[in-house]
């Protein structure tokens, strides 16, 4: 059964490497990957970290390119992908503009179409913008739903959607983690190399991680962000390090309110190593993105969330991630509380990772074998360039529901 996976953006290029390399061990499927280059600097980082070569690239960006841009581009052109390579299954992840349009090309191409973290919902079509049409759209037109937890797989059944073509899986991220923090701590020389790279880092200071980019942020929120962090390295003993998004708007306001105060150090877009030795590094995670509220659960490090609606409440219910807006008072207030009270502090940081176990990667390419016909699905660990980790071979014969 051949399946192409397609890719446009850096956060769906960390949470598809590891089912890309599940899907190519498989001797029941033949896998391509296409990419739409919608972020391309940002999305070549990540493939080259974790040895993904695409067999396909649609180089869609274009300087001041619109959603209906990004759009059109990968519509025509996943639909001449699919016709070239005599796709079966389109395999898309999440919620962005690329799954969207790649999931309408393969309905339009009568291809089935299997979503990787399907089910999500802020039920607000305007929060995120326009990842929770993208999200939903590519749901109704999907064969196969790989929801990450129970409450995703919910909200497809109040849908409607059947619960034969829905798996539970866990979310692909933490594969990804748990394979770069194999990688980290099993080769000491990636590790010395991020403190030689982030040795500007004081060890007295505590350390705020910070991203922000989301559209609906752009009009007020991002500099209200950045007004507070301001605030709070006058106010509290800390040091912020904030990777800009190379979106013009994010980096005219970050760089006009935050590029000359001491203690914040932006820089540029990281790669996922060094990301996540950040992660691991830090003291208190500050951010706008989906997939961080997945990740930080995992490393035990609280996370404010700089936005008013969450398409993924689990960790919310778990109290390792807080919703707290964009406002600047409260997003002073909530940092202070985390750094002044332990407690509070400590009750986040204990709390459970509610996104898997790290095989969720392993479960999409065992039931995409299944369809492709075998009687027993066997997998073992897909490998990732420099991760020497090893996990039991878990057998799992067809109608096994886990």
């Amino acid at each position: 059964m051949r399946i192409l996976t397609v890719i446009g953006t850096r956060p769906e290029a960390i949470k598809m490497a590891p089912v890309i390399a599940a899907v190519r061990k498989r001797t029941e499927l033949e896998a391509s990957v296409c990419i739409t280059g919608q972020h391309r600097e940002m999305l070549d980082q990540v493939l080259t970290q974790f040895g993904i070569k695409p067999d396909y690239d649609l180089a869609v960006m274009r300087p001041g390119q619109t959603l209906h841009d990004i759009t059109q581009l990968v519509l025509g052109g996943v639909r001449d992908v699919i016709t070239q390579c005599s796709a079966d299954y389109v395999l898309v992840h999440g919620d962005t503009t690329t799954a969207m349009a790649a999931a309408l090309a393969a309905f339009y191409s009568q291809v089935k179409v299997g979503h990787v973290e399907a089910g999500l919902r802020s039920f607000d079509m305007t929060q995120p913008w326009p990842e929770e049409f993208n999200r939903r759209t590519v749901d109704m037109v999907s064969d196969r739903l790989y929801a990450p937890t129970v409450a995703a797989r919910d909200n497809l059944l109040r849908e409607g959607r059947s619960d034969a073509c829905i798996r539970v899986t866990g979310n692909t991220v933490i594969d990804a983690l748990a394979q770069a923090l194999t990688a980290i701590d099993a080769q000491p020389e990636i590790s010395a190399a991020m403190a030689e790279r982030f040795s500007f880092l004081d060890p007295a200071r505590r350390l705020l991680l910070v991203t922000g980019h989301r559209r609906e942020n752009h009009h007020g929120g991002l500099e209200s962000v950045c007004r507070a962090l301001d605030d709070l390295v006058q106010r509290a003993n800390v040091e912020v390090v904030y990777p800009v998004h190379p979106n013009p708007n994010v980096q005219r306001t970050v760089r006009r309110v935050l590029g000359r105060t001491p203690n914040v150090f932006l820089v540029p877009p990281l790669d996922y190593f060094p990301f996540v030795w950040l992660m691991r590094r830090s003291h208190v995670i500050l951010t706008d993105s989906g997939g961080i509220q997945e990740e930080a659960p995992h490393l035990g490090k609280p996370v404010l969330v700089l936005r008013n609606v969450t398409e993924r409440p689990e960790a919310v219910a778990a109290g390792t991630v807080r919703l707290i807006g964009t406002r600047r008072q409260r997003i002073l207030e909530e940092t202070l509380r985390l750094l002044d009270d332990e407690r509070a502090y400590g009750a986040m940081a204990a709390c459970r990772n509610p996104y898997g176990d790290g095989t969720a990667a392993l479960q999409i390419a065992a039931d995409l074998a299944s369809i492709a016909g075998g009687s027993i699905v066997r997998y073992g660990v897909a490998k990732v360039p420099g991760v020497a980790r090893v996990a039991p071979r878990i057998e799992l014969a067809l109608g096994d529901s886990r």
